[in-house]
């Protein structure tokens, strides 16, 4: 299985325009985490002209979505895709990547990562560790975890239906917000960490807190070379 980056997408944090920019690998598709009033009346509409018994299913798959983006939403994600991606044996495998905020309450959020990547560093068997990204210090943490699963009501007779999942989370900060970022990326497919892992870690690596979409600035073909006469004579007499 193999992503590879596809354009920029950018999000807000605590501001009217974007102040950090991702890249998102090919087999993500995002969630709408914020969908216009229209689009959901639609829905309704669409959902009411369905025949009862899809009609029941539709309206379950709608309160979910629902219920999932109000969840994010009140979490700070920003940014929420999922992804489906042939295995080795031909089967699909799934994953959910995320890109959130966390306020520092007050606190240095640069002081922070490099407090928690120090950690990291200190302690090895933590499952963290320090990275250097081109946006700045963050550090690494995953984890294998026991969790339950959304394709049963909890509340049935059987229980709720509990598998396994690997969790991978890089945390950084920059210049461009006074928060800390947060990117997961969730899979139940445990046997390909290693895959997810490196998919994590370059979502990571395009993360910037300059716009990419501005001009590259371009030489003064008028100022002349450092250390030359020219440049000389101009700094001597302005």
């Amino acid at each position: 299985m193999t992503t590879t980056a596809a354009p920029s997408g950018s999000a807000a944090s605590g501001a009217a325009k974007p102040v950090f920019w991702y890249g998102i690998p090919h087999g993500y598709a995002k969630l709408d985490l914020d969908p216009p009033r229209e689009r959901i009346e639609e829905l309704v509409r669409e959902l009411n002209t369905l025949p009862l018994e899809q009609r029941a299913q539709a309206s379950q798959v709608l309160q979910f979505y629902a219920g999932m983006v109000t969840a994010l939403n009140a979490q700070n994600v920003h940014m929420c895709a999922v992804g489906y991606h042939p295995d080795d044996d031909g089967s699909i495998v799934t994953s959910t990547l995320t890109i959130s905020t966390v306020p520092t309450s007050g606190h240095n959020a640069k002081l922070v990562i490099a407090g928690l990547a120090g950690t990291a560093a200190d302690a090895p068997d933590t499952g963290m560790r320090p990275l250097e990204l081109p946006c700045g210090l963050g550090y690494l943490a995953e984890e294998k975890k026991r969790t339950v699963a959304p394709s049963r009501n909890p509340d049935s007779p059987e229980g709720p239906l509990r598998g396994d999942v690997w969790q991978g989370t890089v945390a950084v900060t920059g210049s461009g917000t006074p928060d800390i970022l947060v990117v997961q990326l969730v899979t139940p497919a445990v046997h390909l960490a290693d895959v997810y892992r490196d998919i994590l870690l370059g979502v990571a690596r395009t993360l910037t807190f300059t716009d990419p979409t501005k001009p590259v600035p371009t030489p003064d073909k008028d100022k002349p070379r450092v250390g030359s006469v020219e440049a000389a004579m101009r700094n001597d007499f302005g």
